[in-house]
């Protein structure tokens, strides 16, 4: 196993300088490096790269002088968005970030599942967390039946023809948020998708996250760590489904 660091933290810093600083962190061996949508690019010029492989090789090689290895490429994002020229952004930068992984030999790309609207006229995603009244269910048949399995099986066939896994982050608010999500997901699409297992996300929903590594074993590809707490006051109150803004910290769940 080897420790390493989402780039984005540092994302107001060169590539240079990223290198720099991450070499100079105890025990970091391994860079998770964003290539667009939520985390951003900016240690990773993506066209560039794919379009010219004495750059991508030079790219490769400064990664290397710093002892590093790269563990993962990140482009979390929505291709199952209800809009469809959102969605079609997002599965862009998928589909580049895995031609950009299998050029630079790294084995995972992380990013989300995704969540659809409610249907083809939608303009919003849709999460669906109750199954009553009983039109919720039919939402989620539908996300998943017409949506999500046929989106997440093509594009898992894409990336094993590349040579490379994709590893979904668990998140609530996206279709695969828990095992029983991930698991029924990768089931329909193949075992080449997997989970990026981030343990945050399960705790506060009240998983046990030793039995959740347990069952979700070999589907795990990549992993994340990062703080995450309960506020058993707020809890009490309002339970752990909590649509505050994160900037009213002191008053969310």
């Amino acid at each position: 196993m080897k420790l390493g660091l989402f780039t984005p933290v540092f994302g107001k810093l060169t590539f240079p300088e990223m290198l720099a600083k991450v070499r100079s962190l105890e025990k970091i061996d391994a860079l998770e490096l964003g290539t667009g949508a939520w985390p951003g690019h900016d240690h990773v010029d993506v066209e560039a790269l794919l379009g010219d492989s004495s750059r991508a090789a030079e790219y490769q090689r400064m990664i290397a002088d710093a002892g590093l290895i790269i563990s993962a490429l990140s482009c979390h994002g929505n291709p199952l968005h209800p809009d469809a020229a959102t969605a079609q952004c997002y599965d862009d930068v998928f589909r580049k970030t895995v031609r950009l992984a299998e050029r630079l030999k790294v084995s995972t790309v992380v990013t989300f599942s995704g969540c659809p609207g409610d249907s083809d006229q939608a303009r919003h995603p849709n999460w669906v967390t109750t199954p009553w009244p009983p039109e919720f269910l039919e939402v989620l048949d539908w996300q998943w039946e017409k949506k999500a399995i046929p989106y997440w099986s093509e594009a898992t066939g894409f990336a094993r023809d590349h040579g490379v896994k994709i590893a979904l982050e668990a998140h609530p608010g996206f279709l695969v948020y828990n095992v029983e999500t991930a698991l029924r997901l990768r089931e329909a699409a193949g075992n080449n998708l997997g989970v990026n297992f981030d343990p945050s996300h399960f705790f506060w929903q009240g998983v046990d996250v030793p039995a959740a590594i347990r069952s979700l074993g070999p589907s795990i590809f990549h992993v994340h760590a990062k703080d995450v707490s309960l506020d058993r006051q707020n809890v009490a109150i309002n339970g752990v489904i909590d649509t505050k803004s994160y900037r009213r910290l002191s008053e969310r769940s």
